[in-house]
């Protein structure tokens, strides 16, 4: 069984669409797990409707509703309720093509048993005409070829999401789908004051000890919301400067492109300035004398960050 994983703070809206693209799956054995993040709005009444209906039907649906605490902490209260091997998290404002679970579970089930690998990895796809989003695969990376049920033969690569960025340079968003054991062994750290924690740094952290199986194909179908957290990254980064520093400073650790480093130190002085004084000096972290050289620069985009935002 999977586990598909819906945090959700305000977007009560915006469920029941999520919800018919669940129902038209063609895969069934999975629940849908709701995590609300104390909404203020009328997301435990849809929700309760939603239930009603579905009585009967071929998935679970099971709601838990907790303190707004950000994204981060609703996918630690989801890993600890999953009854699924897999989770799969599906975000209030996307849906996902009717056969995404079906070549998931094909693809796992020729997976499952090699513990190295953490997971499956496929493409996103643009909610409103079906394009992939960012590259792909380039042409000249080699994929192996695995077919499914419908005699169609799809590319995919074992590799960890770091090799896959970095080294086979494919850009643009991908929908992770872990073993549900592997995030329990890497929870998001839950900081006081702090309700944004980047996905990346333990996404990162996984990439060090399992790959993917990566697949050429589109699993997962995008919206992007005005008011989501996307296009509010870099305050919500300002607001919560010990995880975003923390997911820093750890990349300047990884076996990555240069130019990325460079990226990553100017960033984390960039948000280290939003740390209080006190917490400055509480700060533990240990970076290399190299990286300091990039200390100005990141003041400098700090200050227009608060001009700005």
């Amino acid at each position: 069984m999977f586990t598909v994983f819906t945090p959700t703070y305000n977007r009560g809206y915006l469920l029941t669409r999520l919800y018919q693209s669940l129902c038209a799956q063609k895969f069934k054995d999975f629940e849908w797990i709701i995590v609300d993040d104390g909404s203020s709005d009328d997301t435990v009444s849809i929700v309760e409707l939603l239930q009603r209906r579905h009585r009967n039907k071929d998935f679970s649906i099971r709601y838990y509703r907790k303190e707004n605490g950000g994204k981060h902490t609703a996918i630690n209260v989801g890993v600890k309720k999953a009854q699924g091997d897999l989770f799969f998290i599906a975000d209030s404002d996307d849906i996902l093509p009717s056969n995404a679970l079906q070549t998931v579970a094909e693809v796992w089930e020729q997976t499952k048993y090699d513990n190295s690998i953490g997971g499956i990895c496929g493409l996103d796809g643009d909610i409103n005409d079906g394009s992939i989003i960012g590259t792909g695969f380039p042409k000249e990376v080699h994929l192996l070829n695995i077919e499914l049920s419908n005699h169609i033969n799809i590319g995919y690569i074992d590799a960890t999401t770091r090799d896959v960025r970095f080294k086979l340079k494919v850009d643009g968003d991908m929908k992770e789908v872990f073993r549900t054991s592997v995030l329990r062994e890497f929870p998001f750290p839950e900081i006081r004051g702090e309700r944004f924690c980047p996905e990346v740094l333990i996404w990162n952290r996984i990439a060090s000890k399992y790959k993917l199986r990566h697949i050429n194909k589109i699993i997962y179908l995008v919206e992007y919301q005005q008011e989501g957290i996307t296009s509010a990254i870099t305050r919500s980064r300002m607001d919560s400067p010990i995880a975003t520093t923390m997911t820093y400073a750890e990349m300047l650790r990884y076996d990555i492109p240069l130019k990325i480093k460079i990226k990553s130190a100017i960033n984390y002085w960039r948000f280290y300035f939003c740390l209080s004084i006190e917490k400055r000096r509480q700060d533990k972290v240990k970076l290399a004398l190299i990286w300091y050289m990039f200390l100005f620069l990141g003041y400098i985009i700090h200050v227009l960050d608060k001009n700005k935002v």
